[in-house]
C-alpha cells in the first residue's frame, strides 16, 4: 500500500501573500514536507523569489530583476525582495525540503552555484523545468534533482497514451527523477506507466479535500496546495487512516 503522499505548500500558503517570509513560516509552522516557490535571478546573479520579470517599485513604476541589481531593487522597494539564501538557511534549520520553480533559464547557473555552495543538494529539488532546461540544469549541476514539467501541448495534441508515453520517455532522456504535473491530468494508466519506469509523479495545485482523497488513494508522491492545513485534515481523517494504516510521512 503506498504512503501518503508528501505535503507541499505553494507559495502564498494559508492566503499569505506569494513570495513572503509570512508563507515560508506558515508552512513550517504546519509541518509540511515541502515547500515550493518561485525563482528568478536578478542582474548581478542573485537568486530571489519571484514568479514574473517585472516588480512592482515604491514610486508607483515597474521594475525589471533581470536588469537590476540587488541592491537597485531593495533601495527602490519600500520592502525587501526575499533571497534564495535566507529562505533555504530557514529551509535547513527546519530540516525540510524545497521546490524551487526555476522560471527563467538564467537562474540556473547562480541557483546551482548557490546550492552547492551552501551544501544542499539533498534538501533541494528543480521544477519549472521543461525538457531543455532540465538537460541545461543538468549541465550545471548533475548532483541536483530535477523534476520534469509535463508538456501539456502533447495532451491535446496526442492520445493520452501517447501523451503519457512521451512524458515518461522525455522524464528519462533529461535526467529527471519524475514529472511535474496538473492533477487534472493524473489517471490509473499514467500512475501505472510513470511506476513502470521508475519515476515519481508529483502534482500541482490542488484546493479541494474529495481531490487530495482521490489523489493519496492513487499513489502520487506529493500533492501541491495553497491550503496544506487542509491536506493535513485529511491525512488525520479518521476512516481514512484505519483504511490506510501504513500511510505516513517517510
Amino acid at each position: 500500500m503506498n504512503k501518503f503522499p508528501l505535503i507541499t505548500a505553494h507559495t502564498g500558503c494559508m492566503s499569505h501573500p506569494d513570495h513572503s517570509f509570512e508563507s515560508l513560516e506558515a508552512a513550517l509552522r504546519l509541518g509540511v514536507d515541502i515547500y515550493e516557490d518561485d525563482i528568478r535571478s536578478t542582474r548581478d546573479g542573485v537568486p530571489v523569489l519571484a514568479h514574473d520579470d517585472d516588480i512592482a517599485l515604491a514610486d508607483g513604476s515597474c521594475g525589471s530583476l533581470s536588469e537590476m541589481t540587488l541592491k537597485e531593487l531593495n533601495t527602490a522597494r519600500l520592502a525587501p525582495v526575499p533571497t534564495l539564501q535566507d529562505v533555504l538557511e530557514q529551509i535547513r534549520s527546519a530540516g525540510k525540503m524545497m521546490n524551487l520553480d526555476i522560471k527563467t533559464d538564467s537562474a540556473l547557473e547562480p541557483v546551482s552555484a548557490l546550492i552547492e555552495r551552501m551544501g544542499m543538494t539533498e534538501m533541494v529539488f528543480l521544477s519549472g523545468c521543461e525538457f531543455e532546461t532540465a538537460v541545461q540544469a543538468g549541465r550545471y549541476a548533475p548532483s541536483i534533482r530535477r523534476l520534469l514539467n509535463v508538456n501539456m501541448q502533447s495532451y491535446g495534441s496526442l492520445s493520452y497514451d501517447e501523451a503519457v508515453f512521451q512524458a515518461c520517455a522525455n522524464a528519462r532522456e533529461a535526467g529527471c527523477f519524475g514529472i511535474n504535473v496538473p492533477y487534472q491530468v493524473v489517471q490509473p494508466d499514467l500512475m501505472e506507466a510513470v511506476r513502470r519506469n521508475g519515476l515519481a509523479i508529483y502534482v500541482w495545485t490542488v484546493t479541494e479535500a474529495d481531490d487530495m482523497r482521490r489523489l493519496a488513494q492513487l499513489g502520487v508522491d506529493s500533492i501541491t496546495t495553497r491550503d496544506p492545513a487542509k491536506l493535513i485534515a485529511v491525512r488525520e481523517e479518521t476512516d481514512f487512516a484505519k483504511e490506510n494504516r501504513d500511510w505516513t510521512i517517510s
